[in-house]
């Protein structure tokens, strides 16, 4: 039936593909759905077909399932056509984002405090984040040193910054990326939250003194520096790398999904122009490989965070495969008490648990393949929010959202000293 309305309703609108002008989002707006049938689910993936849909949440088309709820924007030339359709398909559906332009424009809800110093609760960009680098590790010599670990496909480099005291010295290791999806703006913000945070507070903070005495912190601020400059420069919603491929005109490669961990299976693509492309062959894109070869040579990591965004979740293994970890009792109750150190400050409600069965299957991704690199504890961190704003967290929520996720991640750390392995 379903079918046949999709078809009486594409007769009398004409779908418009609506092409992403730079910078400008007008009239575009983010739709909640629910498909409550399974022929819900088919009817909305149809209309993908015909009409230009960024999925937010779940990352593809394909993952829209019975019972799911789906954020997807749409460009304001077809707004008036997918409502029509909702309406005719009887799809409970509601607007999250009225005019997505604005939304983009109050993000920026902060004044600068000061053009001298370092903001934090400002979102970044890419030439600040270089200079503020350079700059923290000049500033505490004896705390952080800067590297490079790789460069991107357009040549710039991947920073690292290493942070502890007695650097010289032995320690377990915990590795933190950040800004593996351009968009997610939230996460580069908390990977220099985190730096300041260990940096000011050595010395005043009991457990942050004990972490950094006893720890290495390996950061990286931006893993997608390619993609993240596209979002200030041209897109602010990209998503993917900007490695280019030969049999398409389509730009980018999902790099959470080009991990050697079930790779291109569940949850990935092979067609270059979606979202969730997994490149050509496994570790084929120079930030993933770079990622990964200084995991393979630095044996004294224990603990591999990576910090992502959007929907109030902290993700143990395994994401590409539906099948029990043999660690899943223990990560799981550390996820939990994650998620209990983390809601103990503004009472922010997380999630948690095997991103298969938590968001919805995935492979490829950097949490896995660092499990089964034999880091035991691997976790995935979704910050704020759960759709209000998505990728548009307003700059207001910097401060609230860090915070919070500092006491999981010390949460953890901390469990890592305690229960060496």
């Amino acid at each position: 039936m379903l079918e046949l309305v999709f078809l009486v309703v594409f007769c009398l609108f004409v779908a418009v593909q609506p092409t992403w002008s730079e910078l400008r989002f007008e009239g575009a707006k983010v739709f909640r759905m629910k498909p409550n049938t399974e022929e819900q689910a088919v009817f909305i993936k149809h209309l993908a077909q015909k009409v230009m849909m960024d999925f937010w949440f779940p990352e593809s088309v394909n993952k829209v399932a019975q019972g799911m709820t789906a954020d997807i924007h749409v460009g304001g030339d077809s707004v008036l056509y997918v409502e029509n359709h909702l309406k005719y398909s009887g799809i409970d559906h509601s607007i999250f984002i009225d005019n997505l332009q604005d939304q983009i424009k109050s993000q920026f809800d902060r004044v600068l405090r000061s053009a001298e110093v370092y903001d934090y609760e400002k979102y970044n960009d890419w030439d600040k984040i270089v200079s503020w680098t350079e700059h923290i590790a000049a500033t505490f010599p004896s705390l952080v040193t800067r590297t490079e670990i790789g460069k991107t496909f357009e040549g710039n480099p991947i920073y690292l910054l290493k942070v502890g005291s007695r650097q010289d010295q032995s320690k377990p290791a915990v590795f933190m990326d950040c800004g593996i999806h351009a968009r997610e703006w939230i996460s580069p913000a908390f990977c220099q939250w985190f730096v300041k945070e260990a940096t000011n507070t050595y010395g005043s903070d009991n457990l942050m003194t004990t972490l950094l005495d006893n720890l290495v912190f390996y950061v990286v601020p931006v893993l997608n520096v390619d993609g993240y400059i596209y979002t200030w420069t041209n897109d602010r919603l990209w998503r993917k790398n900007r490695s280019k491929h030969p049999s398409s005109s389509c730009l980018g490669v999902d790099l959470n999904r080009n991990f050697d961990a079930g790779w291109c299976k569940l949850g990935s693509s092979k067609n270059p122009c979606d979202e969730t492309f997994c490149g050509s062959e496994v570790e084929s894109e120079l930030e993933v490989k770079a990622l990964a070869n200084f995991i393979r040579t630095h044996s004294d990591i224990k603990l591999y965070l990576t910090i992502h965004a959007y929907a109030q979740v902290v993700i143990v293994p395994y994401c590409y495969d539906y099948k029990t970890t043999p660690h899943r009792n223990e990560l799981n109750e550390i996820a939990k008490g994650a998620t209990r150190a983390l809601a103990s400050l503004y009472n922010t409600k997380y999630n948690y648990g095997p991103g298969a069965t938590v968001l919805y299957p995935a492979s490829g991704v950097s949490e896995d393949w660092s499990y089964d690199h034999g880091i035991k504890y691997s976790f995935t961190f979704e910050l704020r929010d759960v759709g209000r704003h998505g990728f548009l967290l307003p700059e207001s929520q910097i401060r609230p959202t860090c915070k919070e996720t500092m006491l999981a991640i010390k949460y953890i750390a901390k469990y890592l000293l305690d229960h060496p392995y």
